[in-house]
């Protein structure tokens, strides 16, 4: 009678523990849900609203395998790009800059839209600011004058600013360089989202002044062709290519996986 009184006694402690598990599981959720409902912040940004997701996990290993890629001379600016328009480039770059903020040792990162053409970074943060790398490069401000952070204490960024007529010239200029000098001494780590590389030459510009470059591809989308196409630009710019990022993939979690979440 003593066995199976423990035996009920544990099987109801199993029960309770999972039940305590969903409520807080649908607590998290709930909590996410009306982060996402009060905030401009695009639901894209998983990294923000969710340090626990499985998304989130797949950008710090991403995170990892950057800071770890050359214990030597470890990497302090990079720029995200992609072959063509709509890849997922600069959801990539907010993300992975995002996690590398949230680490243990809290680095200082800097997120710059080098997209001068069409920058997507304050749309993406929800925030409204006009003025970013264009009025720098032009010396109309401070770099200062441009710095706009969220809610991470660790984490500012440089918005594209007003349309430039030239950016590429400007982008190459000692304007530029001296403006990367600068922020280097202020940040642990700087992220540049620049144009697709077949479109326009300034991923290559920028990335030939940088440690590396990652580039975005769509998984589905982006042809073969392509890739190699836009990896034979970067390589002829003097660009170092440190890794893909694939986009847009769906997989199956296999049951056991579960188990831990």
């Amino acid at each position: 009678m003593g066995k199976i009184t423990e035996a009920l006694r544990k099987a109801a402690e199993d029960r309770l523990e999972r039940i305590d598990k969903i409520a807080r599981i649908r607590e998290e959720k709930a909590l996410v849900i009306k982060k996402i409902g009060d905030s401009k912040v695009d639901p894209r940004l998983v990294t923000y609203f969710d340090p626990k997701a499985l998304i989130t996990e797949q950008y710090k290993i991403l995170r990892t395998n950057i800071l770890s890629a050359n214990a030597r001379r470890p990497l302090k600016t990079l720029v995200v790009t992609s072959s063509l328009h709509s890849e997922g480039k600069t959801v990539t770059a907010l993300n992975l800059a995002m996690v590398i903020a949230q680490s243990t040792q809290k680095p200082k990162v800097l997120v710059v839209d080098a997209d001068m053409r069409r920058g997507r970074v304050t749309k993406y943060l929800g925030v409204d600011h006009p003025m970013g790398l264009t009025e720098i490069l032009t010396d109309k401000i401070d770099p200062s004058e441009a710095l706009f952070h969220t809610d991470m204490e660790n984490l500012a960024f440089i918005a594209s600013g007003s349309v430039a007529e030239n950016p590429a010239e400007l982008l190459g200029s000692d304007r530029m360089r001296q403006f990367l000098a600068d922020m280097k001494t202020q940040f642990d780590f700087i992220l540049i989202d620049t144009p697709p590389i077949i479109a326009v030459t300034d991923p290559g510009i920028v990335g030939a002044l940088v440690d590396g470059i990652l580039l975005t591809i769509q998984a589905g989308r982006t042809q073969r062709g392509i890739v190699r196409r836009a990896t034979e630009l970067l390589d002829q710019s003097q660009s170092k290519i440190i890794g893909h990022v694939l986009t847009n993939i769906e997989y199956h979690l296999p049951e056991y996986i579960y188990r831990y979440l």
